[in-house]
């Protein structure tokens, strides 16, 4: 993929004290293609490292503690800062349209996966006597829950509970799936906040890439091979792709999204974390890349 380079000298890296992990080269060539100068974020601390980060297990343990006290630190702080604008926003949503408060929904999460598996087919002891496969239709392991973890992400309903009566599908600009709370609520990211229970249940990180639902997760690893590669950390209420790419449902701004979020994965950091959260609350002033 090509991706414009920004013409500003970026920040000295960081020399990172974390631990590295045994990478193998071919996740090396795609960091290396993904975490170019990207647009917008010369603002990052770029770190040092050794080698590429392949996911979460490749920060120190005294690192992925400190980011875990954070996430439960700021979610119960802004939980408790938060407790007006939750009560009103729920009662906004009862009292304007039918249906419950808060919506549930199946997102893909945490893949510790390991990137290459010895393939069972080939092994002889794998096969029944006649050297046919012993797997059925319906019973392949390699299913759309594979792509990572899954959990029950919950949000405030911002749309008609008969939106997605013809299936599952992308928010576009103008949807006229959404109510008009729920438009306000969307610029203003309202409705993310009881994701912050998310968090507090370990589901999420406050920094991470955004999770997907299992119903787009084949269709994007289809069309863009290493979009899985980007859940090697837990999801996040914001990160990089969030405060800079916005809500994008177009192929392109999935791609843009897999190198933002291999970019944070290698320069993931405390500092970073809070520019990235100072940007945030830019981006929820400001209400850009809502839909």
């Amino acid at each position: 993929m090509q991706i414009s380079t920004i013409l500003e000298e970026p920040p000295k890296p960081r020399v990172s004290a974390d631990s590295q992990c045994d990478t193998p080269s071919s996740f090396s060539t795609l960091v290396a293609q993904h975490t170019v100068e990207l647009p917008d974020t010369e603002w990052l601390t770029r770190l040092a490292l050794t080698a590429p980060r392949e996911n979460v297990r490749c920060l120190s343990p005294s690192h992925r503690v400190i980011k875990r006290a954070f996430d439960v630190i700021v979610a119960l702080t802004l939980l408790v800062l938060t407790s007006p604008i939750l009560l009103a926003a729920a009662i906004l949503v009862k009292v304007t349209s039918p249906g419950p408060i808060i919506y549930s929904q199946t997102r893909v999460g945490l893949n510790l996966r390991k990137k290459k598996k010895n393939d069972r087919r080939a092994e002889t002891h794998g096969l029944l006597a006649d050297a046919s496969d012993r797997r059925k239709p319906g019973r392949d392991r390699r299913e759309m829950s594979n792509f990572g973890r899954l959990f029950t992400i919950y949000k405030f309903r911002t749309m008609r509970t008969d939106a997605e009566r013809q299936g599952a599908q992308f928010a576009k600009q103008g949807d006229v799936r959404i109510t008009s709370v729920g438009r306000f609520f969307r610029r203003t990211r309202i409705d993310e906040l009881p994701q912050l229970w998310n968090i507090l249940k370990g589901d999420m990180s406050l920094i991470g890439p955004r999770p997907e639902r299992p119903e787009f997760m084949m269709k994007l690893q289809e069309q863009i091979p290493n979009f899985i590669d980007r859940l090697g950390l837990k999801p996040g209420l914001t990160g990089i792709a969030q405060v800079v790419n916005g809500y994008d449902n177009e192929l392109e701004g999935f791609r843009r999204k897999v190198s933002y979020d291999l970019l944070y994965l290698q320069n993931c950091s405390f500092w970073n974390d809070i520019k990235i959260l100072l940007r945030t609350v830019r981006v929820v002033i400001t209400g850009e890349g809502a839909l």
